[in-house]
């Protein structure tokens, strides 16, 4: 006031402010340079700033009572925030002049597609790295997450919150233990170690830590994640019951935002963000195009799973292709199994969901199931030329070794040997001492003592196969070609499985060649484009692009079974959507462990209930007669890009195998020798 600065400076700085204001760009620096140089003449230079800012923030406030479209149906409360702010990861643009407004006791669903940036928004926040947002002495800002660090997880559950810097010598064990108690922990679980507990557990921990901060406002990322169908009821119930605290919530489960949310802030097209009262209901009801996030059905994209290879001798969807009987695991060092006299059985036709409390063991199940265990006692049979596809809980755990590389060349990586890299990491590939002793004991084949050294090769033998064996100081030449049954008879059952897995990688390889044009093709199925499949390293990519990565690698090797462990997490509505439709229409057998009753609801026909070590079957259907024709040819891309057909043995009709029949028997009354591939099992 007291300046005497002249018209025309005054209106050009104004002029400056105007153009911002309508450019909606509110990052202080761009003001500074727009409105510091003009009064330097006529202000000293520490007066400036604080001009700028009161210029800045009057601007903002006009700006947003002009411009009513971000938040839809304003409600009543008291403001915690109100701020505009950019947000960018790496190179790309995430939100642009977007306006954030949060209010005192009310709970947020963030909503948007995957790589949207729901996830680094709420760091941002977290971090104090969000332009405008309070400070944390304004704002008590809690992060709520289970991800513990390796040196945490020895620490006992009261040292673990006492020892935490926000309370060292701030609270006593006495105050931290109330707490505790407070969400559910018995004074023998708080001497237990963090790092035994299961998600839900972990989950009401980092609330109890978030309650000793007095916290005004918690960002759950995910938070129905590894929770059992009563632990998400308990996270419903506390959070609705939290008075003045606010939430802010990234979930892909629409029952939980449905059940929980007051409000919904949805990641527009624009690059902005738009505030919605009311639930997920109400806001499908205000937005008819976001059904998927409501209903797995309307998704507007689906994966495409490729078909699984034909199994010799399974003549239909509903023949087992897996079995397990009498099966139970005990972990070293415990004192009892951890499951139980299990026995199932899996086809083409399965589409099998696991559910169970947390800790009951379908974890242990399916890990026996795909063989990353092997059973303690009982018996388990497998097609010998069967594929897995496995994606586990912590999906993430198959790409953490590779995220310099991009998802393309990851893929080509675990594959190019002609093996699955993965699969020979696994516990029936690895030969203990007892089974290497046994390997070097000899056998007697044809009237001699010999010592096995290796599996090469495979073949058809009748309804069985023969395996080509190299035994030791012989050459190749004196290769035998010994019986499935005899091997077995020998003992060798763990190299037998080595060889199945390795042909039945094999023969998927042959037809498909490991070439990054081929690849990227395949991840096109699974909604990563060029831009994220193959010119973006992994360490770049979404929680949600990871795990497309993952179920696309997986699914590389045209898998009859595919088993999925927790598939909800980290994908989002669109994406389980497209999950959905790809399971429904998929050729081959379907597990998941899930507790998304929503997602195994609209997909299961069968139920594996696991509960204390042991499982009982709902659902169980008849067995699926659908007959399965083996195609004649499959069309490949090469490595320059051209088509390549690759002609596939089809069996033959009676009336042809009679007359190559007649004519063996022809040229054995001859004294010739008649040899024919398609004659090996008469």
């Amino acid at each position: 006031k007291n300046a005497h600065i002249d018209e025309a400076t005054l209106n050009y700085v104004a002029g400056n402010g105007f153009y911002l204001t309508l450019a909606r760009s509110f990052i202080p620096e761009k003001w500074s340079q727009s409105v510091k140089p003009y009064l330097l003449a006529f202000l000293d230079e520490h007066e400036i700033p604080h001009v700028t800012k009161d210029f800045r923030e009057k601007c903002f406030k006009d700006n947003k009572l002009k411009i009513a479209d971000d938040v839809i149906e304003e409600d009543e409360g008291e403001d915690l925030c109100d701020c505009e702010f950019s947000l960018a990861y790496g190179g790309m643009i995430l939100l642009n002049n977007a306006r954030l407004q949060l209010k005192k006791g009310h709970r947020y669903g963030l909503c948007g597609p995957n790589g949207a940036g729901k996830s680094t928004l709420m760091r941002a926040i977290a971090n104090g790295q969000l332009e405008g947002f309070p400070s944390k002495d304004e704002v008590r800002t809690v992060y709520v997450e289970h991800n513990l660090q390796a040196e945490e997880a020895d620490l006992s559950v009261l040292d673990f919150i006492s020892k935490d810097p926000n309370f060292e010598g701030v609270l006593s064990r006495k105050e931290v233990s109330d707490t505790l108690s407070s969400v559910g922990f018995t004074d023998p679980m708080q001497a237990q170690a963090v790092g035994s507990l299961s998600g839900g557990w972990k989950m009401k921990l980092e609330l109890a830590r978030a309650m000793l901060m007095k916290a005004d406002i918690l960002l759950l990322d995910e938070p129905t994640n590894h929770l059992d169908v009563a632990n998400v009821a308990w996270l419903e119930n506390y959070l609705n019951n939290a008075g003045d605290v606010t939430s802010i919530v990234v979930s892909h489960d629409s029952g939980f935002l449905d059940n929980v949310c007051t409000n919904i802030i949805h990641y527009e097209k624009n690059r902005k963000l738009k505030t919605y009262v009311g639930n997920m209901s109400h806001f499908v009801e205000l937005r008819p195009e976001a059904k998927a996030y409501y209903n797995l059905e309307a998704a507007t994209f689906a994966f495409k799973f490729p078909e699984p290879g034909f199994l010799a001798d399974i003549k239909n969807k509903g023949k087992p292709i897996i079995r397990m009987n009498n099966c139970s695991y005990q972990y070293p060092g415990t004192t009892k199994p951890s499951i139980n006299n299990i026995t199932i059985t899996c086809a083409l036709s399965s589409r099998i969901a696991v559910i169970g409390p947390n800790g009951a063991g379908k974890s242990t199940m399916i890990k026996m199931l795909t063989g990353e265990v092997e059973p303690t006692t009982g018996t388990m049979w497998k097609h010998p030329s069967m594929r897995f596809a496995y994606v586990a809980q912590h999906a993430f755990h198959h790409i953490e070794e590779h995220l310099d590389l991009t998802a393309n060349q990851y893929i080509q990586w675990r594959f190019q040997s002609g093996e699955d890299k993965e699969l020979m990491a696994k516990e029936t590939r690895k030969i203990s001492p007892e089974e290497k002793a046994r390997l070097e004991q000899p056998v007697n084949w044809e009237g001699e003592k010999r010592v096995l050294e290796t599996i090469e090769n495979r073949r058809k033998l009748k309804k069985s196969f023969e395996y080509e064996i190299k035994w030791v100081k012989l050459p190749d030449t004196e290769n035998s070609w010994v019986p499935r049954e005899k091997l077995e008879k020998w003992g060798f059952e763990k190299l037998l499985q080595i060889a199945d897995d390795r042909e039945a990688a094999r023969a998927n390889l042959q037809a498909r060649p490991v070439t990054a044009i081929a690849v990227q093709k395949h991840l096109d199925n699974f909604g990563l484009g060029p831009e994220f499949g193959t010119h973006s390293r992994m360490r770049g990519l979404s929680g949600g692009q990871k795990v497309k990565v993952v179920l696309g690698a997986a699914m590389w090797l045209n898998p009859h079974i595919l088993v999925l462990d927790e598939p909800t997490n980290y994908l989002d509505r669109d994406s389980l959507g497209a999950l959905a439709t790809a399971i429904k229409e998929f050729g081959g057998g379907v597990v998941m462990i899930s507790h998304n009753r929503e997602f195994t609801d609209h997909l299961a026909i069968e139920t594996w209930n696991v509960e204390a070590g042991h499982c009982s079957i709902e659902g169980q259907v008849m067995e699926d007669k659908t007959k399965i024709e083996q195609i004649d040819s499959q069309e490949t891309v090469d490595a320059f890009g051209n088509k390549q057909v690759t002609k596939v043995k089809r069996k033959l009709t009676r009336k042809e195998l009679k007359a190559k029949l007649k004519l063996k028997k022809e040229a054995e009354k001859r004294g010739e020798i008649y040899e024919d591939s398609d004659l090996d099992d008469y």
